[in-house]
């Protein structure tokens, strides 16, 4: 008969024994770990960031208008799974060259997109900048090194743009870096 998008035929569908196989495989998220430290001193893992940017993706729904956030939400579970494999690659080891070329080229694959997926792609992407931001400044600023203290101010800029709450939230955070700054300077 004919397939139903969404629904999976028996055969298609995962057995248990895959499922666990996935999830132990996922699991190594749960070690990964990330440049920023907690507001309690610990080593943020990549499983973390991951859960915090859904939740952020969740309650900021209302604020999103026409945003599927269930998707934005499922990017934000799924979008760092290959570093289970690779490992985190803070973004300031990145050359500029290689920041260029994957900025050009996820841009580019996003742009192929129907306009709806691609701004939840967007909102996905800006929440994954900000969460870090966040993070960054409810850690203790001697966990920083000294190219971070611009790079907060900078690093989600761009990619909030077009979305008010995001700009807001990109605002206040900044704001909390240069206080956070000035405090740790006197």
């Amino acid at each position: 008969g004919k397939k139903r998008p969404g629904i999976k035929r028996k055969e298609e569908s995962m057995e248990a024994k895959e499922l666990i196989d996935f999830l132990g495989k996922a699991e190594k998220l749960k070690s990964v770990p990330r440049h920023c430290v907690t507001s309690d001193g610990v080593v943020e893992n990549v499983a973390a960031h991951s859960w915090r940017l859904a939740l952020m993706a969740f309650l900021l729904k209302d604020e999103l208008g026409e945003i599927n956030i269930d998707r934005v939400i499922r990017m934000c579970l799924v979008h760092d799974l290959g570093e289970a494999v690779t490992g985190d690659i803070p973004t300031f080891e990145k050359t500029g060259e290689h920041e260029e070329i994957e900025k050009l080229a996820v841009d580019g694959l996003l742009r192929e997109l129907p306009e709806p997926l691609y701004q939840e792609a967007r909102v996905y992407k800006a929440l994954d900048k900000l969460e870090a931001v966040i993070q960054h400044n409810q850690s203790d600023i001697r966990t920083w090194l000294p190219l971070e203290y611009e790079l907060q101010k900078t690093y989600a800029a761009e990619s909030v743009k077009g979305f008010h709450i995001l700009e807001k939230l990109q605002e206040e955070s900044v704001k909390e870096t240069e206080q956070k700054i000035i405090a740790f300077k006197k």
